[in-house]
């Protein structure tokens, strides 16, 4: 979500407030806009023919959302967590290329640390889940 940098204060209240989220903050959560024409970023647009199906009352449901863009979407209602992934052409590419995206993660410190910034050097990345 944070696109190799830190999270913003909306992504942040984002954890809080879960799949659901205004339509005006879309373009600061995920880059894309939602435009009479579709879901726009920058010049390109995914048609909506279903606008409802995305939400109502201004707010817009992110797994929605993310079927359209065709990401992967994960939520977390317990921990207060949404993640909306790469499109598929990028998670593609990245497999094809053997070369991870870059992404940006906060450390035990709390200090924010990018995959970019350990180019050309050895780490190891483990990743553990409790359940």
């Amino acid at each position: 979500m944070g696109y190799g940098r830190p999270m913003t204060d909306a992504q942040i209240a984002l954890l809080e407030t879960g799949p659901l989220v205004d339509a005006g903050s879309l373009p600061e959560l995920i880059g894309w806009e939602l435009k009479p024409e579709g879901l726009c970023r920058d010049e390109q647009c995914v048609i909506v023919t279903d606008r409802e199906a995305l939400g109502s009352d201004g707010q817009i449901d992110l797994r929605e959302v993310a079927g359209l863009l065709d990401r992967p979407v994960a939520i977390d209602s317990d921990a207060g967590l949404v993640a909306v992934g790469a499109a598929r052409a990028g998670r593609r590419g990245a497999l094809n290329d053997l070369r991870a995206p870059d992404f940006t993660l906060p450390g035990l410190d709390g200090t924010f640390h990018s995959l970019a910034d350990h180019r050309s050097k050895k780490k190891l990345l483990v990743a553990f889940s409790s359940w």
